[in-house]
């Protein structure tokens, strides 16, 4: 049983400011970062007036990093160390690659750990540091654009992504030196994007389609929240196998052969990727490259035999549609919205054979290439703080834990992060002083063990406790969140029946902060916490002892206890005291241990004559059982 801390009725809460925060789409080919600046939510260009960032680092010998168009311009020259879609080996094992080595024009370093490694003139570099210098030109972009440091972001990743890949995007974020409020889902945020939170209550289906993943969602709006009935998609089909079938195509016709050549491979892409975008437009497109002194091709391709190259892939994404529709219960006639996400979804044959499919149009309003990391970002404006309470859920399960205050500063948890909502649970908490008729009760939120790292959510008092020893109250606090993801929390003192409650608000509750603190915090710390933790915990069973002891000694220590006695005890006491002072809580324990064996003869002797007052003018027959 917790102790719970006593406090003095709470002070006011100043406003709260506005808080920086962004969106980051951190994509397969290009990435982007995007923020709601006075109400209107953008993507955020760089100094030259550029959204889209390509997903491209290059590693020169000097340790220098190049990220983005400039290192772009090297991945036919230096491809090598010039990496680009390493978010299809992001999560990944090294058995994992056996598959995606022959499409990867990289040296791979097979390491002990399983953690796959691309060889560099800078040395070996893994997916997550590669992925980490997107993201830290990203932060520096919105940092410089909003003119301050962020607080935190929300970063987009597939819905198919799994746990190892989900894991990876986020030591990514921390290695960049960002904050992450959430990873949500990339289709998710493309129906926020559209405000579909503010229509009325439907199935949408999200078809995202971008260089190298696709994803199917199928999501029902019930009440302002996002319910997600089923996913699907492939982490390894998207845009780049377009490419590659062009690719193979040029290839085929020139009759040549690049497995030894990873400038030409490389430079041969490009030219696919070029005449992929072009046909989105026009009927037919020219193929011209050069490459050293002998190879020159100048080849036309039209846009019909381009369909038929990538047929099979497109046909492959709708059979992910119907089974995703099929695990939802869901029928295609079913479907009220259908937005487009990536931008492999300009080309036209895929639209229309998604709105023959679905039987309808397909939204393609915004952007699809910054539809995603605009929904990021009004969700990290929500995450931040700054929304109006108003908005729409997106929780299906608790993203951390709640809990309360108790004695020392610590974090007792009722509900632990992860746990599936709608949920009740209930904890039984008791007074430290005697006499105690109120209690100011401290709800929180976070994995850490001490209140100030964690997110402060409200307080209220429980008043009209009956007066009893410390300890003899039993105070039954109940923690309730419901399917909407709001957060009540009510107490109550069994033997008298008074009780208090306090509805956790969305404006200052699960909705705006409930990822506050990386969830890296609580593993970074761990050590120092459990430390902390046997430190308070140590601390407020000194002072519970000392808090007895004085009171003992106050009403009993002349009479039962010898001068020697007194002040072995005393002698006990200031060494514990002493203890207290200090930041050892295993001195403290020690100490403690030390001073109960001191008092071992006073505390019987007190139990004696207790037991002595309430037996004078009985027999021991009266007070044995029929």
């Amino acid at each position: 049983m917790a102790l719970l801390q006593i406090s003095e009725p709470g002070q006011s809460t100043a406003p709260h400011e506005h808080r920086l925060a962004a969106g980051i789409d951190l994509g397969t080919t290009n990435s982007l970062v995007a923020s709601v600046r006075s109400g209107v939510v953008e993507t955020l260009p760089d100094t030259e007036g550029v959204d889209m960032l390509p997903s491209v680092v290059r590693y020169t010998s000097g340790d220098g990093v190049t990220v983005g168009v400039s290192a772009l311009r090297y991945a036919t020259r230096d491809p090598l160390n010039t990496l680009a879609s390493v978010k299809r080996i992001m999560g990944r094992s090294v058995s994992d690659l056996a598959t995606l080595k022959g499409q990867l024009p990289y040296k791979f370093v097979d390491q002990d750990s399983g953690v796959p490694q691309v060889q560099t003139v800078a040395g070996p570099v893994t997916p997550v540091e590669v992925s980490s210098e997107i993201l830290k030109v990203l932060r520096e972009r919105a940092e410089l654009t909003l003119g301050g440091e962020l607080t935190g972001v929300v970063i987009t990743v597939p819905a198919y992504f799994d746990d190892a890949q989900r894991q990876a995007t986020k030591d990514a974020a921390k290695l960049a030196g960002l904050n992450v409020f959430r990873l949500i889902n990339e289709p998710t945020a493309a129906a926020v994007a559209y405000g579909l939170d503010q229509q009325a209550e439907g199935v949408t289906a999200v078809y995202d389609l971008g260089g190298g993943t696709f994803d199917i969602s199928i999501l029902r709006l019930t009440k302002g929240v996002f319910e997600v009935l089923s996913t699907g998609g492939d982490t390894a089909l998207g845009g780049d196998d377009f490419d590659r079938e062009i690719a193979s195509w040029i290839l085929e016709q020139a009759g040549l052969d690049t497995s030894h050549d990873h400038q030409l491979m490389r430079k041969v892409l490009d030219v696919a990727r070029s005449t992929k975008e072009s046909l989105s437009d026009a009927n037919e497109t020219e193929i011209r490259l050069e490459h050293g002194d002998e190879i020159r091709i100048a080849l036309k391709l039209g846009r019909e035999q381009f369909e038929q190259m990538i047929e099979a892939y497109i046909r492959k994404t709708i059979a992910w549609c119907r089974k995703t529709l099929r695990e939802a219960d869901v029928e295609p006639q079913d479907v009220r919205h259908i937005i487009m996400v990536g931008g492999s979804t300009r080309t036209p044959c895929v639209r229309r054979q998604v709105e023959d499919f679905f039987g309808q149009p397909p939204l393609a309003d915004i952007d699809p290439d910054k539809v995603v990391a605009i929904g990021a970002a009004q969700q990290a404006n929500i995450l931040a703080g700054n929304g109006s309470g108003t908005e729409m859920l997106l929780l299906d399960v608790l993203p951390l834990s709640v809990g309360i205050e108790t004695m020392g500063n610590l974090v007792s948890r009722i509900i632990d992060r992860n746990t599936v909502i709608p949920e009740s649970r209930a904890q039984e908490f008791t007074t430290f002083k005697d006499g105690q008729t109120a209690m100011r009760i401290h709800v929180v939120q976070g994995e850490r063990e001490k209140v100030e790292d964690c997110r402060s959510l409200a307080t209220f008092d429980l008043t009209g406790i009956t007066p009893m020893v410390a300890g003899a109250a039993h105070i039954r606090v109940t923690f309730q969140v419901d399917a909407d993801g709001l957060l009540s929390v009510s107490a109550q003192e069994k033997s008298s029946g008074v009780s208090a409650n306090v509805a956790v608000k969305p404006s200052y509750g699960l909705t705006e902060f409930e990822v506050e603190k990386m969830l890296e915090d609580s593993f970074a710390h761990a050590e120092d916490d459990m430390l902390a933790k046997h430190l308070a915990e140590q601390l407020v069973k000194a002072q519970r002892v000392l808090e007895a002891l004085r009171s003992a000694l106050e009403k009993d220590g002349d009479e039962l206890l010898s001068v020697e006695e007194r002040e072995t005890i005393m002698q006990a006491r200031m060494a514990l005291e002493d203890a207290c002072d200090g930041k050892d809580g295993e001195r403290i324990k020690q100490a403690v241990e030390k001073l109960e064996h001191a008092s071992e003869a006073f505390v019987e002797r007190r139990m004696n004559r207790s037991v002595q007052r309430v037996m004078r003018g009985h027999r021991v027959e009266e007070f044995e059982a029929d």
